[in-house]
């Protein structure tokens, strides 16, 4: 059923690509106070439900960015709500230096899941990547003789913070105003050779996304990854790898780590943990776990609230049949982007599990964003030649194929509008 029916002209491209963030946003509702931080088009969202959003004037829009992932059982599962509701009655926050039982439950299991001997709860993908830098280095302190040094991938992402953008290498907006951190080396991605010549005795880990989102959904190697953990250990050193998009069955397992058969010293978790509340982890394996008291802390660390949600989260991944369902829908998704692909001539496609990027024939990834809102279809652009898919992991069948109707729709009007931009010029 097509839940959302516009009847307009085909834009040129300077439509499909210009401003779309009106000041008025919805009636007497304004964006004057907000600061600018990222384009939004003018739309106001008030309701969702699964892989569905609902704008203010109720016009329906198909969500396959999901809000980067962070959504992983959809807009406003009937489980996790309910889990919300019961807790924020009983218990919200009663401050990072007292237990709560969602607490400790949500450490326990996902130390459970993970194989992983300690666990810290934060409340976003770049504060768990700080507190990884932070632990590493207070294990350079303790075991290699106060190294400090992390070796990073060129075009990663790891936060926002000042220590992640440092880190960091595809963050470049925030790159171009951040004094960065010292301390970080960068070497080119699934390049082996690099990060043999790039270590000596100052460095202490590194650090990798197993697939670069923000560069495009970029893959590590297996051969790559395994010979970085075959490095790691040759050497002492730490491994690190950030799976704050990747993490909590993305890839079609608990971890992608897991998929690559290898397993690291620190692991980063974030996004989907919460299913759309701020809840990230920290989880250390093994010789990796120093810690002392009173070297983490934050006000809503760990909190009640949040943690309530990620034990739905969890509840959900680790049902027996939800990976599965996972791993079966994403390659349904990757069959028809493939075909869709193949009609319109774009490139390459990269990914597993629900988690992909389709790389264009050329720098139109922002006029098909827009051209996909004209069609009531939500997606997501990291570069200006890439479209990225993170649909809900309850995403179904039928949702995807009426995603691929509406994104050919969309590759319609961006090449109708290029054809046009043509004849004018040869005018």
């Amino acid at each position: 059923m097509n839940l959302f029916s516009l009847r307009r002209q085909a834009p040129n491209l300077d439509d499909l690509v210009m401003d779309n963030s009106a000041t008025e946003a919805d009636g007497d509702l304004s964006a004057e106070r907000l600061m600018p931080s990222v384009q939004r088009p003018q739309q106001v969202f008030v309701r969702g439900q699964g892989s569905w959003l609902w704008d203010s004037q109720d016009r329906a829009y198909l969500d396959f960015s999901q809000a980067g992932g962070a959504n992983s059982l959809g807009h406003s599962p009937s489980a996790l709500v309910k889990a919300i509701a019961n807790q924020a009655q009983a218990l919200i926050n009663p401050g990072f230096n007292l237990h709560n039982r969602g607490m400790l439950s949500l450490a326990e299991r996902l130390c459970a899941s993970t194989g992983s001997d300690q666990a810290y709860l934060l409340n976003s993908g770049s504060e768990a990547c700080e507190a990884a830098i932070k632990l590493a280095r207070k294990w350079g302190q303790l075991h290699r003789a106060g190294a400090s040094r992390i070796i990073v991938a060129k075009q990663g992402c790891h936060g926002r913070s000042l220590a992640t953008i440092s880190a960091s290498d595809s963050c470049n907006l925030a790159n171009r105003f951040a004094p960065l951190l010292p301390g970080f080396d960068q070497v080119p991605f699934n390049d082996l050779p690099a990060l043999h010549a790039a270590v000596d005795a100052q460095t202490v880990a590194i650090m990798l996304e197993p697939i670069q989102s923000d560069a495009g959904v970029i893959a590590a190697s297996e051969h790559y990854l395994k010979g970085v953990e075959r490095l790691c250990r040759d050497l002492g050193i730490l491994l690190i790898l950030d799976e704050v998009q990747t993490g909590i069955g993305r890839c079609g397992s608990m971890l992608a780590e897991q998929s690559y058969g290898v397993r690291a010293d620190i692991v980063v978790l974030g996004k989907g943990l919460g299913g759309g509340v701020p809840l990230a982890a920290l989880l250390a394996r093994g010789k990796a776990c120093c810690f002392d008291a009173g070297e983490l802390g934050g006000t809503h660390h760990g909190n009640a609230l949040m943690t309530a949600a990620g034990l739905v989260v969890l509840d959900s991944v680790q049902d027996r049949s939800f990976l599965a369902q996972v791993r079966e829908n994403g390659q349904h998704l990757r069959e028809g982007l493939a075909r869709l692909a193949h009609r319109y001539g774009h490139g390459d496609l990269r990914g597993q599990g629900l988690f992909y990027g389709l790389t264009l024939s050329d720098d139109c990834a922002n006029a098909v964003v827009h051209a996909a809102l004209h069609e009531g279809l939500l997606l997501n652009a990291p570069q200006a030649n890439c479209l990225r898919f993170t649909p809900a992991l309850t995403v179904s069948q039928t949702n995807i194929d009426e995603m691929l109707l509406r994104l050919g729709r969309a590759f319609s009007r961006v090449r109708t509008a290029q054809l046009q931009c043509r004849k004018g010029i040869a005018v």
